[in-house]
């Protein structure tokens, strides 16, 4: 080892600049990372170079490259890519978070093969800076340096390209070494990747920004951001507020929002909401997502929030602006503290690429698919080629003197209005990858076919507790299902008592920690269930197979049994690994049908197992399956007793199942009633995930996953209690348990849509239920608001959500079944940040099955004649605003606007024979109603009044195609109202679910046939990962949480 020294010039907090001289030590016992390594260097760890066999040569960018090009190096097909130290300490400090986060995660990712090589502590490859050298020129020659080393050391096995953008370095060093090769990334894709187009695509769209970024206009449209030292210092004096920008997608160009984080700074003022941020000059470049610094506006320029109807064609309200009563702290950003940008889908206007190659060739502008993006500018050649396609971009930058921020383009997805361009296009806007898993993940996972079928092993059979000979399970799940998480099972023991199990697949003997398979699960964190299809997070072998709990064959489980004495209370627990068999695939009605008597001839035809057997043995079985189901129902209705009692949250809901035909049209929607077994169900699952949250956490108190949901800010509960106001209640928010009690003395019997949607309202004031470490939040903060349990995880589906899999390894180690090192047991800091990770991921998926179902709600919607009897429903009223009122549509589960006063001024007007005009008059809005006043007479809009309502298909070039409402008749839909008012007496539910049933076998994309069962509304995703059951069950807090998605207060 040999000491230097190393010269630094750093910046101080309050800007001076200082030299400081460290110490820096030299070995030449660097390892290499690569996997061609003759030198017995100690390579470890998944971030290795490939072999040759696998590339033809490896490839070393510099600086510049790196800060320019990276996202061309992150395409899977260019592998072997090594970063220099000095590469990967330039992109910490002068390419930017976004961009290091970028590189981070690339070299994070073992399918990508890349490498660092640390070539500044490598006595061999360092090159000391000389005397007067620049940095960018010091950098090149390190660049060049450490490549040169590693080819050498690598006895020229793999030839090396370095990659330079300056014609200095490829001239100076190109010639220089035989086998290390100085090209240009241009030069670099034609030579090496001529028939990888997308990659060309973007280099052309790079190139074209890179020389647009430093023109300058002169004249500045936003002003200039404070320096980083001087937001800093604010922040920490109060000056300045820290948080997360969130733009109003019905008002974007005049509201956007600053959600408060929790070092935000602000010590003189008492801030309990957000910062509004009028306008986009007062945004100053921020765009939807970026972490920003604001400062408040003088209290007299503080305003409310738009009380008017938007119309998103336009993009601004459709009357006069109108602020609520309540005034909000204002402010104006004074620095973006972190870009958070993405993907995103856009389109050309009409007639936009025509005018933009006239005022500035090459430069169009786009519109982005989100109504909360800014127009961004780009450019591109194939403009007229592109014209009808939706495309995919990167913003690159925003400067003060540009109106609208400068990007490139990535890729076409494909026509506008095509279905699968469209579903693509959804997948892109939430940052979801769907790749089709890889070769080395598919050959590390067992098989299972004729030829070669997977078989238990002795060894493993010897470690487990064998149920199959001892417990009645099976499963409860919808028709179709195929990836079956869980199993019950019931039985007496010989003391008297009851033994209730819950077995849940182990995925985990599958799949090891750091395995390729785990590392994929780990980055696609969930299943992703969209109206059509599906996308695993596990590869089918094991979703729909191995892993799965399907009927009569032997399968390995995690299982949780609780002893229970007659009065249902637990006298122990048992955790562990068990082989079970599970006697019997039940589907939710055939379970229903069993508890509720149905004729015996029926139930034995609703279940396949007893089909085949003699008449009197199918009802000797019949017989005990009925036991079982009736004995499971009443402990769940003992479970559930017990949680409401201390304040759990209970929801109802109304399902609607959509049947989709070959070309994936909507046939028709088919209510659906909720059934009594679906609680049932799910009770058990959360009395599962209950009981092992308190194992691990015991087991692990620093470092344990759990599920937190907090508790609700009391001023979110403020439409809730106006519209409860306007029915007569009253409302107490002051716990869980006296906002359960009070929601349920809201009833009224003449209108059971009333309940419905006050917990609808309920709902919005729910914060997001998240993932954390136990080691991060202290101890009083574990609690679950929603479900009234101190502590909850989730533990019953592994084979669709990647904490379940953390659970099921956390438990392991906790029972000592393994190590906490072969378990795969991480630390707290890891922890928390996988947690965050796992949230993210679980956000996006549930958006992006709410778009998916939207996308076919509008497709049922599209070609239907307005005067057909289905685009005709019920709705009733459950917010007022300025320029109209925002309905709900029971028969569908939708919600939208109608506008009681159109762009023209001009007011509805109901006539006296009950038909609608439009004439000239005035709206007022009133506390419980809206008043329409016009020269025909006037008519009142009341909270919870029913209308009846067409709806149609409202259709963009650009963005999403949405429902609109047009007033029909101010009295309810008969044929509506009837049918709900027979379903009130229906068992208890919460709000809207609607399932979408694929009658039609999977897409190509999809992974294996089966028959689909999703959601139109955002209810169902959070449904579906809530609890880990099947697809089409309610839930109890999985409705409430998601309703907070689906947020009420965005329209």
């Amino acid at each position: 080892m040999i000491k230097t020294e190393k010269h630094l010039r750093l910046k101080t907090g309050t800007g001076r600049t200082v030299r400081v001289v460290r110490e820096h030590y030299l070995r030449d016992d660097v390892s290499c990372n690569s996997r061609l390594c003759i030198a017995e260097c100690r390579n470890e760890g998944p971030g290795l170079l490939p072999e040759a066999k696998d590339v033809t040569h490896y490839v070393v960018p510099d600086c510049q490259v790196t800060r320019d090009y990276l996202e061309i190096l992150e395409f899977p097909e260019i592998r072997g890519v090594l970063f220099t130290g000095t590469v990967v300490h330039s992109m910490q400090h002068q390419g930017g978070r976004r961009a290091y986060g970028r590189l981070r995660t690339l070299l994070r990712d073992p399918r990508q093969e890349c490498a660092v090589f640390a070539n500044e502590f490598q006595q061999y490859a360092y090159c000391p800076r000389e005397h007067g050298e620049t940095l960018e020129k010091w950098q090149s020659r390190s660049t060049y340096k450490a490549a040169e080393w590693y080819y050498n050391h690598l006895a020229g096995q793999m030839p090396v390209v370095v990659l330079s953008e300056d014609p200095q370095i490829q001239e100076e060093y190109g010639p220089m070494t035989p086998g290390v090769f100085v090209v240009n990334m241009g030069e670099y894709l034609n030579n090496f990747w001529p028939d990888l187009q997308a990659a060309h695509d973007i280099y052309e769209s790079l190139v074209a920004g890179l020389q647009e970024k430093g023109k300058s206009t002169g004249s500045k449209e936003y002003k200039d951001y404070l320096p980083v030292e001087v937001v800093e210092a604010g922040i920490k004096s109060g000056r300045y507020l820290r948080g997360n920008l969130q733009v109003n997608k019905h008002r974007a160009q005049q509201e956007a929002f600053v959600r408060m984080s929790s070092s935000s700074g602000g010590k003189d003022v008492e801030l309990h909401t957000d910062v509004i941020v009028v306008g986009t000059a007062l945004r100053n470049r921020a765009v939807h997502g970026d972490t920003v610094a604001v400062e408040l506006l003088p209290r007299s320029e503080w305003r409310g929030r738009s009380t008017a109807i938007t119309d998103n064609t336009e993009g601004v309200s459709s009357e006069a602006e109108e602020e609520s009563n309540s005034v909000m702290p204002t402010g104006k950003v004074v620095a973006v503290m972190q870009r958070n940008w993405r993907d995103y889908v856009c389109s050309f206007a009409e007639d936009e690429g025509t005018q933009g190659q006239k005022k500035n060739p090459g430069k169009v502008l786009v519109i982005p698919f989100d109504y909360r993006i800014p127009k961004i500018r780009i450019s591109t050649r194939q403009a007229d080629q592109l014209k009808d396609h939706r495309i995919v971009v990167r913003i690159d930058s925003w400067e003060a003197d540009s109106q609208y921020p400068n990007g490139h383009f990535v890729r076409s997805l494909g026509p506008s209005g095509d279905l699968e361009t469209e579903t693509a296009a959804l997948l892109v806007e939430n940052s979801i990858s769907v790749a089709p898993f890889s070769e080395g993940q598919v050959k590390e996972l067992p098989t299972n076919t004729e030829e070669s079928p997977w078989v238990m092993q002795p060894e493993e059979v010897a470690r487990r507790r064998d149920l199959r000979h001892t417990h009645l399970i099976f499963s409860i799940d919808p028709i179709g299902c195929e990836d079956v998480d869980d199993t019950l099972s019931i039985r007496k023991l010989p003391n008297g008592h009851l033994e209730l199990g819950v077995h849940i697949a182990d995925v985990t003997y599958f799949v090891k920690p750091n395995s390729l398979t785990d590392l994929e699960a780990k980055a696609r964190a969930t299943t992703v269930y969209l109206a059509d299809r599906r996308y695993d997070m596990l590869p089918s072998i094991l979703s729909a197979d191995l892993c799965s709990l399907l009927g009569s064959v032997d399968r390995y489980a995690m299982s949780v049994l609780w002893e229970l004495d007659s009065n249902y209370e637990v006298l122990d627990v048992w955790y562990g690994r068990t082989i079970i068999r599970s006697a019997y695939k039940m589907f939710y009605e055939a379970a229903q049908a069993v508890h509720d008597r149905k004729p015996e001839e029926e139930l034995i035809q609703s279940i396949p197992e007893l089909q085949e057997l003699d008449i009197d043995t199918a009802r000797n079985r019949l017989e005990q399956i009925r036991w079982a189901v009736d004995s499971l129902m009443d402990i769940a209705d003992h479970l559930r007793a017990g949680r409401l009692r201390e304040g759990g949250l209970e929801l109802e809901g109304v399902e609607v199942q959509v049947q989709l035909g070959d070309s994936k049209e909507i046939q028709k929607l088919v209510p659906k009633q909720p059934l009594a077994v679906h609680e049932t169900v799910a009770e058990c699952m959360i009395f599962a995930n209950h009981w092992v949250a308190k194992r691990i956490a015991e087991a692990f108190p620093n470092n344990a996953l759990l599920r937190h949901h907090p508790l609700p800010r009391q001023e979110h509960f403020e439409s809730l209690v106006e519209c409860a106001k306007a029915q007569g209640f009253s409302i107490d928010t002051s716990s869980n348990k006296a906002l359960a009690e009070s929601l349920d003395k809201c009833v009224n019997k003449d209108d059971p849509v009333v309940n419905k949607l006050l917990r609808t309202l309920a709902t919005q004031a729910m914060s997001n239920a998240q993932y954390f470490s136990t080691g991060s939040l202290p101890r009083d903060q574990y609690f679950h608001y929603g479900l009234a349990l101190d502590q909850y995880t989730h533990f019953t589906s592994p084979i669709r959500r990647y904490a379940d899999v953390i659970v099921h390894r956390l438990l392991l180690a906790a029972i000592g079944v393994e190590d906490e090192r072969s378990a795969g047991v991480i630390k707290n800091q890891e922890l928390e940040e996988l947690s965050q990770h796992i949230n993210n991921r679980n956000r996006a998926a549930q958006h992006a099955q709410r778009a998916s179902t939207e996308l076919f709600q509008a497709l049922y919607f599209k070609d239907k004649d307005p005067e057909d009897e289905c685009c005709i429903a019920d709705a009733v009223i459950f917010s007022l605003r300025t320029n109209g009122v925002l309905l709900f549509v029971p028969k569908y589960g939708v919600k939208g606007p109608l506008y009681l006063k159109d762009k023209d001024g001009l007011v509805v007007c109901v006539e006296k024979d009950g038909t609608v005009s439009h004439t000239s008059g005035t709206l007022t809005r009133k506390q419980f109603e809206v008043v329409v006043q016009s020269t025909k007479g006037s008519t009142t809009f009341r909270l919870f009044q029913h209308l009846t309502v067409r709806l149609s298909l409202q259709k963009s070039r650009a963005h999403p195609q949405t429902l609109t409402f047009s007033l029909v008749a101010a009295k309810p839909y008969k044929p509506d109202l009837e049918r709900v008012k027979g379903e009130s007496s229906a068992p208890a539910r919460t709000d809207v679910v609607k399932a979408i049933k694929s009658s039609s076998a999977d897409t190509s994309t999809s992974h294996g046939p089966h028959d689909m069962t999703a959601a139109i509304g955002s209810e169902f995703p959070e449904l579906l990962c809530e609890y880990g059951q099947s697809r089409s069950c309610d839930t109890l807090y999985g409705l409430m949480e998601v309703f907070r998605e689906m947020s009420l207060a965005e329209a």
